[in-house]
């Protein structure tokens, strides 16, 4: 969602003939587009706002967008006086507005609805990868979760916009299409005429689409996929046969104080159902450890659960307290100690299962989607239909979709030769 985001704020300055440049120094206005799920990234947030304080132009524009600049509001002037603007997740089209009084300060952080959509300008050249946003906010309010607090509850663009969305998209270049939402497979719309949609309804409006040869969507919460959504995975080739579905823990006991109210059983049954439809898809996770009042016992579980699923890629966390969310606040907050221990354990267990995975996909040919060249331009990196990193030497006229042998894995990424 940040990297739309970021974006379409690029789309609307270029469109005010201001270029992007990577020199701090060199900038007339900085924007800082930011995360709030962990308090790192918070913390992260204000040092590197300090640092360009220090490094900017003294007549440049500086200030933060996104969910950081909904978490602190006003506070966040006070912390750093120099700031020009802070505006929320669903504000940052409010931008035009300073660049016409560069010398008022400009704070809103208000939850609107999705009139930055309307507002924004279309990217006249689509990315590769074409991140399409479907729905922002959600009803389910995890216990540790800050999203509705800075992004609200959840709301459902109209289906129409979206596939005006994926058109221009296609039309411009896009390969892939990425739908987003903090709850994804939550999206329901009914228009006017009292015509109901799902996610299942964009995925096949957007698979015709000249152009388009990958589509995948991000996050999911168990409970929302779906039968008709799990369909798709075996009627659309088009859908990638990977897919985020965050467990977060194994535990039940956990789940509950966490208020994700779904048994694992019924999580275990969506997997199975998903492989069922696409056997050769896989999955994915989220998880954090040391949630508060987590046993020894409780642990165990997630790390039986993450051996039994063999999610090939997982992004997992320590448990980070964050405003406003009821498990700030719980008692049987767990040592950092006991917390960094755990996360060893699980992270060494998760990148056993990835290197498995990687390894046996050598020999295997694929469709991968190129990002662009590596560091050093010796190399193009490409993407695999499961989102693995596949490294290849470059090549002249590489195609943006290659078929690629795998020669080589570790567990961070693969290698690989052009096929043909």
């Amino acid at each position: 969602m940040n990297v739309y985001d970021g974006q379409r704020i690029a789309a609307m300055l270029a469109a005010r003939e201001m270029t992007e440049t990577d020199d701090v120094s060199d900038a007339d206005i900085i924007i800082l587009n930011t995360c709030a799920v962990r308090a790192k990234a918070t913390d992260k947030v204000f040092s590197a706002l300090g640092r360009i304080r220090r490094a900017k132009k003294p007549d440049a524009l500086f200030g933060i967008v996104g969910c950081v600049a909904r978490e602190a509001g006003a506070d966040a002037f006070r912390r750093i006086p120099e700031l020009n603007f802070v505006l929320g997740p669903q504000s940052y089209h409010k931008l035009p507005a300073l660049l016409e009084n560069p010398d008022s300060k400009l704070l809103n952080i208000d939850l609107g609805g999705l009139e930055k959509f309307d507002e924004m300008p279309r990217m006249s050249v689509s990315p590769a990868v074409a991140y399409i946003p479907i729905q922002e906010g959600c009803n389910h309010c995890c216990t540790y979760c800050i999203v509705p607090y800075t992004r609200g509850r959840e709301i459902s663009r109209p289906y129409a916009d979206v596939v005006r969305d994926c058109v221009h998209a296609a039309e411009t270049g896009a390969i892939e299409i990425c739908f987003l939402g903090q709850n994804v497979n939550g999206y329901q719309y009914t228009d006017d005429e009292g015509h109901a949609f799902r996610l299942s309804d964009l995925i096949r409006a957007a698979a015709p689409l000249p152009g388009v040869r990958r589509i995948r969507f991000t996050s999911s919460y168990p409970t929302e996929m779906t039968d008709d959504l799990i369909d798709m995975f075996r009627t659309e080739p088009k859908l990638l046969p990977f897919l985020n579905m965050p467990i977060q823990s194994g535990s039940p006991n956990v789940l509950t104080r966490m208020n994700r109210p779904y048994e694992l059983n019924l999580y275990i049954d969506i997997i199975d159902k998903l492989r069922r439809a696409r056997p050769d898809i896989q999955i994915s996770s989220d998880f954090i450890v040391g949630f508060p009042g987590e046993t020894d016992a409780d642990f165990e579980q997630t790390m039986e659960i993450a051996k039994r699923i063999k999610y090939i890629n997982s992004y997992s966390f320590k448990y980070s307290p964050r405003p406003h969310t009821a498990a700030a606040v719980m008692p049987d907050q767990i040592q950092e100690t006991v917390k960094a221990t755990r996360l060893a354990k699980l992270d060494a267990a998760l990148n056993e299962i990835q290197r498995e995975f990687n390894e046996s996909c050598i020999n295997r040919e694929m469709d991968c989607l190129c990002e662009g060249p590596d560091k050093t331009g010796r190399h193009l990196v490409y993407r695999t239909p499961y989102m693995q990193q596949c490294i290849v030497a470059a090549a002249p006229h590489a195609p943006a979709i290659a078929r690629i042998r795998i020669t080589a894995a570790n567990k961070a990424s693969l290698r690989g030769e052009f096929v043909g």
